[in-house]
């Protein structure tokens, strides 16, 4: 088994962060880490960030840096990676508080003191070589738990002249600004000031232009406006202040409250974590759906990604009839902004004039009693209407020239530029300038003549096609100029037909020196589009659906999905698909927190929903309705703190359809649930019931302990959009897995493995197995076989003997592996990942499957002998590769109507791949090949070897990287000819290939 691992969504989640003028100039930019991947971001002139640069660096980025060389235009990035190609040099050491976490470099010379602040549990200290310590305690808010200290996890600093001053940020997500009173080196006085509230940020960068960038932890990042610098009287606490008393120093409370100092003005989706994922087409579109569990606490949500770009509407208008086309045109080839909508029906030409808004004109020169074929400007400043009969050319002035069609003909197809036309008559008769042009015939073929004047209408190629070709486009690519030959090769051509079948045809007529990506958008079915320009919308379409005119913008150019977001309440841990109800079921639980009720009591005043207002895009100022006396909202303020030991968790069914929650059961009594899974016994009483493993008291230190754990049966009522309870059964540990057997339950408790039938009052153990060697993290089934994953021993795969009422271990995996996910492929395969960012696969060698089957005790007394003190059979590796992110989730899907089964995934830092198994040995030879090539002769950016990075735990074993083959088309174009003349292809053969290869996973 030969797979092709491609990333779909690259990682959303940031790790760290820096701001400054990489690209020259005074534009103000800012990188940001994602695990493997380096982007370079930009705030446009209207504060929506835009990604202008992404690059996989194949490698693990641990820490970002900027600076500049002195009389340099622009900043430098320095990245500490995996490469270990960085030295640190220590200049002097002292000791510092138990508690530290942070230091923040305090600025030199003739801008400050120089020094560091050592942010510590409780206190940030300024300290200084041969300068006394001083120290100043970090406000806590009133209504935290006294045995919970404040921490910092983030800060950034901001110069101005004369001064500067940081940002601190805690835990909880309360930001300080922190100044220093200095007179030269000697620092006086150190002033901790509440400044706003934002959710907790992994990195915070103050730019120049008056932004605060905040990669948040977990759930979308944001960029923030200041409004003030916080000079403002608020809670402070100084180093003049600091009282010390015999409990330790006197602490300075707070109360947290909507922002003042800041305001959001755009945000970037994340969906970090992903902490499970199923993909399904509940919604019964054309292509299926990934429902993710995002997020953590009170930011955590359920996403539904569609493929497609995701669309913004500025308008929709309702038309006097069903429009065939509809174009955009500019008076004049140097206007910023289109002039005209010009929308053709079947009898009539509507023409709209843009401006402060659309309207109607009847002045505009065109012919409005016929419908248009093509519109379009001719020259710098004429129009042109192309209609059935003829041809109306209005110039700047008014004067309207009209070319008639010869005899009762009519035009039926036309193309055109802004210098030639070239036009179809009926009966086959082109009429037309001096231009190469295509024709697609009735006859199932595209010609392209030539109008050369020796050898006019000669045809220079014919293509067959499946159907009767609808539309032509020549796409033209630029030239590449002076390769590594020193020639400049000439632009080349994509001739792109649309056949009336649906199906996009695309043919390369010279040698290809581009990259073509098609990428759907996530819309209605649009008849006929254009581009649309005006000064409210700059780079929209403009397009035409049944009987409405639509204008809107593209979101994000080159994400793959977009997003529905439906906000949950504590931390999502698993949920299950009803498909036949179209309902899901989750389960989602925290530590620490309070649950609703007291969460009420403790904002009595305030009448909150769940996560404030429930809205995902309301901004944290209230949104629209800013004077509303609205309280804090817990997506942006985090909850009100508990202790430690204590659980809140909830079970909720919803629709996704609607994204209402049809039901949502609080558990009590600090009780927790962590798995769940859909149940049919063979009592068929109650059809398809529940079943959710909880624990209560669960306890991580000082070592881990559970007070009791259940399992709790549910049954579906008002048509499965509700829950109630049948009996909860009481085990002696925590069931981290169950899953259907035979009619029966299987659940994971600790190292045992036990099978469970329906009774009237609790659940009935039937037979069980105690020889696993830790813990029972996941469970699969099919047909008599059970598959066991055991949190650091890898699979164990069991037989279940219904006359000997016996569960044993047939075989194991000789290699540990700490298990985050795992799906069951076939009889013998399993995939599984790794905490330590690998996916791999384990078969079960043929003849040993073969034997076990027909063994009639079904191997059980080799199973008694037991080989090297595990199962008498072992699992062969027979796929490895390292992912570089945690794997939480794995499935078998087609993300395409019609396409092959891959395997999918999702990981921590909110990223999605697949991994497609190849159908032909050639296809492997050459992605072996081309990923060879890419190793050698472009290698990762930060220095990391790539076939190192990709064994870093076990060697690669039978995956290609489709991520590294896809930085093809980035290669210089003499590189790509290089490439390609050792693999005996064109680099357009080559790019075919991705292409390919891309559109059967996506």
């Amino acid at each position: 088994m030969y797979l092709y691992s491609l990333t779909l969504q690259r990682p959303t989640g940031i790790i760290c962060a820096i701001n400054g003028s990489f690209s020259g100039g005074k534009t103000q930019e800012i990188v940001v880490a994602r695990g493997k991947v380096l982007d370079l971001l930009r705030p446009d002139d209207n504060g929506r960030i835009q990604t202008i640069l992404s690059v996989e660096i194949f490698g693990a980025i641990r820490s970002l840096a900027q600076f500049r060389l002195i009389g340099a235009q622009k900043d430098y990035i320095v990245v500490g990676s995996d490469s270990g190609r960085i030295v640190i040099l220590e200049k002097w050491s002292e000791q510092v508080d138990n508690g530290a976490n942070l230091l923040v470099t305090v600025p030199g010379g003739t801008d400050g003191p120089s020094g560091v602040l050592v942010c510590a549990e409780n206190f940030v200290i300024y300290k200084n070589q041969g300068h006394p310590d001083v120290r100043a305690v970090i406000p806590r808010r009133a209504d935290l738990p006294a045995e919970r200290g404040v921490l910092i996890v983030s800060a950034a600093m901001h110069k101005l002249k004369g001064m500067f001053f940081f940002l601190l940020q805690t835990e909880y997500g309360d930001i300080f600004k922190v100044t220093l009173e200095h007179n030269n080196d000697r620092v006086s006085e150190l002033k901790i000031k509440y400044f706003d509230t934002i959710p907790v940020t992994a990195s915070m960068c103050v730019l120049k232009s008056g932004f605060l960038f905040a990669a948040s932890e977990f759930g979308n990042h944001a960029l923030y406006q200041f409004k003030s610098i916080g000079e403002e009287d608020d809670v402070e606490a100084s180093s003049a202040t600091l009282m010390e008393t015999e409990e330790g120093f006197q602490p300075v409370f707070f109360q947290p409250r909507r922002l003042k100092n800041l305001v959001r003005i755009d945000q970037v989706e994340s969906l970090m974590p992903i902490m499970d994922m199923k993909v399904s087409n509940i919604f019964e579109e054309e292509t299926p759906q990934i429902f993710t569990l995002c997020g953590r606490g009170p930011r955590s949500s359920l996403r539904i990604l569609r493929t497609g770009l995701a669309v913004s509407e500025m308008a929709v208008s309702k038309l006097p009839g069903i429009p065939s086309a509809v174009w955009t045109v500019k008076k004049n080839v140097i206007d910023e902004f289109d002039a005209y909508i010009v929308v053709s029906f079947t009898n009539a030409t509507l023409v709209l004039s843009i401006g402060e808004t659309v309207e109607e004109v009847s002045d505009s020169g065109f012919l409005d009693t016929t419908p248009s074929l093509a519109v379009s400007l001719i020259g710098d400043d004429s129009l042109m209407q192309v209609h059935p009969n003829g041809i109306r050319h209005i110039r700047e002035d008014g004067r309207i020239n009209e070319w008639r069609t010869p005899g009762k003909r009519t035009i039926s197809k036309v193309g055109s530029n802004r210098l030639q036309v070239v036009i179809a008559l009926s009966g086959g008769e082109l009429i037309y300038f001096e231009v190469d042009v295509t024709v697609g015939s009735y006859d199932k073929t595209i010609r392209i003549l030539s109008l050369d004047p020796d050898d006019c209408m000669q045809a220079l190629s014919v293509q067959s096609v499946s159907s009767a070709p609808e539309s032509l486009l020549f796409l033209e690519v630029l030239a590449s100029v002076g390769g590594e030959d020193g020639a400049d090769h000439p632009a080349s051509l994509f001739l792109n037909a649309g056949l009336q079948n649906g199906v996009l045809f695309r043919t390369v007529v010279d040698m290809v020196t581009g990259h073509f990506l098609l990428t759907p958008l996530s819309y209605e079915t649009l008849e006929y589009a254009a581009s649309f320009s005006s000064d409210q919308c700059v780079e929209g379409v403009v397009a035409v659906a049944g009987e409405a005119l639509r204008i809107f913008t593209i979101e994000r150019l080159g994400e793959t999905f977009n997003e529905t977001v439906i906000p949950l309440r504590y931390t999502p841990r698993k949920f299950v698909l009803q498909p036949k109800r179209k309902l899901l079921v989750m389960i989602e639980g925290d530590q620490g927190a309070l649950n609703a009720e007291e969460h009420e009591e403790c904002f009595e005043a305030a009448q909150v929903g769940e996560n404030g207002t429930g809205s995902a895009d309301q901004m944290e100022n209230g949104g629209e309705d800013e004077d509303k006396d609205d309280p804090l909202s817990d997506e942006h303020y985090g909850y009100p703190k508990a202790e430690s030991e204590k659980w809140v968790s909830c079970i909720r069914v919803l629709d996704p359809r609607t994204g209402n929650t049809t039901c949502l059961l609080e558990l009590q009594d600090n009780e927790a649930a962590f798995s769940i899974c859909t149940v049919n016994f063979h009592d068929k009483e109650y059809g398809t019931l529940l079943a959710v493993g909880t624990a209560k008291g669960l306890q991580f230190l000082p070592k881990r302990s559970v007070t009791a754990g259940f399992i709790h049966i549910y049954r579906f009522v008002e048509d499965g959009r509700s829950l109630e309870l049948l009996h909860k059964t009481q085990v002696e540990g925590v069931p981290l897995a169950l899953c259907q057997f035979q009619g029966r339950l299987l659940a994971g408790i600790g190292p045992v493995l036990r099978l469970y039938d329906l009774g009237k009052r609790r659940l009935l153990r039937k037979c069980e197995n105690k020889l696993f060697p830790n813990t029972i993290v996941s469970i699969h089934a099919y047909r008599d076989r059970i598959y066991v994953g055991d949190v650091q021993e890898s699979f164990h795969y069991c037989k279940y003997r219904r006359d000997e009422n016996q569960l044993y271990i047939f075989a194991d995996d000789c290699v540990p592996r700490w298990l985050t996910a795992s799906y069951h492929i076939d009889f013998d395969t399993m995939a599984g990942a790794d905490k330590f960012g690998n996916i791999y696969f384990v078969r079960l060698p043929q003849d040993v499957s073969d034997e076990i089957e027909e063994d009639p005790t079904g191997g059980r007394i080799k199973w008694e002998q037991g080989k090297l003190n595990g199962a008498p059979n072992k699992v062969e590796e027979i796929v490895q590769f390292h992912v570089g992110d945690v794997v939480t989730c794995l499935q078998k899907a087609s993300l395409i109507p019609g396409g092959g089964e891959c395997i999918v995934f999702g990981t921590v830092m909110g990223s999605v791949g697949a991994l497609h198994a190849f159908t032909s040995r050639d296809d492997v030879d050459f992605f072996s090949h081309l990923e060879m090539h890419m190793r050698q002769d472009h290698p990762p950016l930060c220095g990391r070897d790539h076939m190192a990075y990709r064994s870093a735990y076990f060697p690669v074993k039978d995956v290609i990287d489709g991520d590294l083959c896809e930085q093809f088309p980035t290669l210089p174009m003499d590189l790509q000819r290089k490439i390609a003349d050792e693999l005996d292809r064109t680099p357009g053969e080559i790019l075919k290939k991705l292409e390919e290869v891309r559109n059967k996973i996506i």
